[in-house]
């Protein structure tokens, strides 16, 4: 723990002991006045009872005062009963007698009569002026003590969680990725949730920053064969007249490292969120990625009598250059690509002519970095598939970033389809909707 974090862990417990502390014994003060304040619109129970001995007393001295050893034994039963010294006064106001050390403050002053006739006065006396305070002061103390004892461990609990949210804040900052918060069960159930949300949100930068990782070493490799191949067809073309089949296969070379290129501009903006929303014509995307693709227009077949939408541009032609990559590369060839509506979404589906998905690929096909089953499955010519393995996990993150879902099953009796979709007056805002359960044909999708 360093000495800042040390501060300001001290620091939070000190501001909420103090200020829990001062918030108990303004309620107690405020308690103990209000209590005066009732108490003296009436008459107390215990001014009721005062009056009551006090009388008591009266009466017993006034049976009793023309008996000196009498008076005096009385005196003595009430100082040991009270606990407090008492004098005697006669009515000339002299001291008859004293039980006790001399009284040194008169807490209460009682005038003994009979039949009208002044006999003396007893006095009941402290030991001290502050007896009142000394009696109620101790437990006063001890009761402030607790409650403020109590705040303390209130603001322990209070503070040990803040200050676990701030460490883990602090180092998730200092780029130590593998940290979490840790939040007892017994703790405050906001504050767990507080954790458990900061410690997801480190799960989901971790796992970005690992396939950022995992992305930079992939892009490195894929780039370097088509780069070593362009500077072997450039040097051919050196060597003299470049050929039809040389600069054809320059130009797919270039082709490989623009999509390279393009694919990771197009993951770079959905991860900083800059989408710029247009009005879209479904037909003329879609026959724009199959004339970009060398595809004929003839397999676009259109099912949908409005296909306008709102979306990015870039990123939609882009996830439908993957589409139509993904068919033509993996799937034996483009069959269709079709245009339909449902429910507020505008749909592109990709139907390839290959032997379909493999078991459990119609979903792992969106995850990144997946190459694809390495039996013939899936792929034209029985190799794992080529490039990043971003291709279809991109078409995802488009679609859910357009408020859709994108997802993949196999066609009967043969192919398999891929589907793209987007809701029709996205904002560019809304959170991802979950995969569809079955694909326009009726057909059953993993979950």
């Amino acid at each position: 723990m360093t000495r800042l974090q040390g501060y300001l862990r001290g620091a939070l417990q000190r501001r909420i002991f103090f200020w829990f502390g001062v918030s108990i014994l303004i309620a107690s003060v405020a308690s103990t006045l209000v209590t005066w304040i009732v108490g003296g619109l009436g008459e107390p129970a215990w001014r009721h009872q005062l009056e009551v001995g006090k009388s008591l007393v009266r009466d017993q001295f006034a049976r009793v005062w023309d008996s000196p050893v009498d008076r005096v034994e009385l005196a003595r039963q009430i100082s040991q009963t009270t606990e407090r010294d008492v004098t005697l006064i006669d009515e000339d106001g002299r001291v008859l007698s004293s039980v006790g050390t001399p009284c040194g403050y008169v807490a209460q002053s009682i005038s003994i009569e009979r039949a009208g006739r002044s006999l003396g006065a007893v006095r009941i006396c402290a030991r001290h002026r502050l007896w009142i305070a000394r009696r109620l002061g101790l437990p006063l103390l001890l009761t402030a003590a607790v409650l403020w004892a109590a705040s303390g461990v209130i603001a322990r609990r209070l503070g040990r969680p803040l200050w676990e949210i701030s460490r883990v804040a602090q180092e998730l900052g200092a780029g130590k990725l593998s940290t979490r918060a840790s939040i007892a069960p017994r703790e405050a159930e906001e504050l767990q949730v507080v954790a458990q949300s900061i410690n997801e949100m480190a799960d989901r930068i971790e796992k970005q920053m690992a396939d950022q990782r995992v992305l930079l070493a992939a892009v490195s490799h894929e780039l370097r064969t088509p780069l070593a191949r362009v500077r072997l067809l450039v040097e051919l073309m050196r060597q003299g007249e470049p050929e039809a089949k040389t600069l054809g296969e320059l130009d797919h070379e270039v082709l490989e490292i623009d999509r390279l290129v393009g694919e990771l501009l197009a993951s770079s903006r959905l991860d900083f969120a800059a989408l710029r929303p247009a009005e879209l014509e479904a037909v003329e995307v879609g026959t724009r990625a199959l004339e970009r693709a060398g595809v004929s227009a003839s397999l676009l077949k259109v099912e949908a009598l409005d296909t306008r939408f709102v979306g990015d541009p870039t990123l939609i032609a882009r996830a439908l250059a993957n589409l139509v990559d993904n068919a033509q590369t993996h799937g034996g060839g483009l069959a269709s690509l079709r245009i339909f509506e449902r429910d507020g979404f505008i749909a592109f589906e990709a139907d390839d002519a290959g032997v379909g998905f493999a078991p459990g690929d119609e979903e792992r096909v969106f995850q990144p970095f997946y190459r694809g089953p390495k039996d013939g499955r899936g792929s034209v010519d029985g190799r794992s598939a080529p490039g990043l393995g971003l291709g279809l996990a991109l078409v995802r993150r488009i679609a859910q970033a357009h408020g859709g879902s994108a997802y993949a099953f196999n066609r009967q009796p043969r192919g398999a389809a891929v589907v793209l979709e987007v809701k029709r007056l996205a904002s560019l805002e809304d959170e991802p909707e979950p995969a569809r359960s079955t694909g326009p044909s009726g057909a059953p999708l993993p979950s």
